[in-house]
């Protein structure tokens, strides 16, 4: 169950003004074998050559280790690339860094497909494995026996 400790935190969600950057918010995890998708299917960047924008479906995969990522935070972290010249294998490999700094997941799959652009479609996928989760509680006692 979602309990107030959990949002206590969270800055970005219920926020109606809040500009895009790239600091991922976060949250408990309490299940240690959940597996959790995210899609994201309209994704824009640039060409950090010619400036021209490229589209993208960005999909992340990941089971948590103690913390979950809150999606607003991840939605307004996406928009930041907006502008931004980057090669499509690179943005995978970033993406990938982000995530693991902020969540230091059990494991976290950033698969990037982008649209064809001169007959050409390029998807990345950066995927890093860590220790495996440690075994969650969901409401943990507020004092721990001795």
């Amino acid at each position: 169950m979602t309990t107030p400790a959990h949002t206590a935190t969270l800055t970005k969600l219920g926020r109606a003004q809040v500009s895009a950057d790239r600091e991922l918010e976060t949250f408990p995890a309490t299940d240690a074998g959940q597996v959790v998708v995210l899609r994201c299917a309209e994704f824009t960047c640039r060409c950090p050559v010619t400036g021209q924008p490229d589209w993208a479906d960005i999909d992340i995969t990941y089971t948590p280790g103690t913390l979950l990522v809150e999606t607003k935070s991840l939605k307004l972290y996406l928009e930041t690339y907006r502008e931004q010249g980057i090669f499509h294998e690179h943005l995978a490999a970033v993406i990938l860094a982000d995530l693991v700094a902020a969540l230091a997941p059990a494991a976290c799959t950033v698969a990037v497909k982008f649209h064809a652009r001169g007959g050409i479609a390029v998807e990345a996928i950066s995927t890093y494995v860590g220790p495996e989760p440690m075994p969650l509680r969901p409401d943990p006692p507020a004092t721990e026996p001795r």
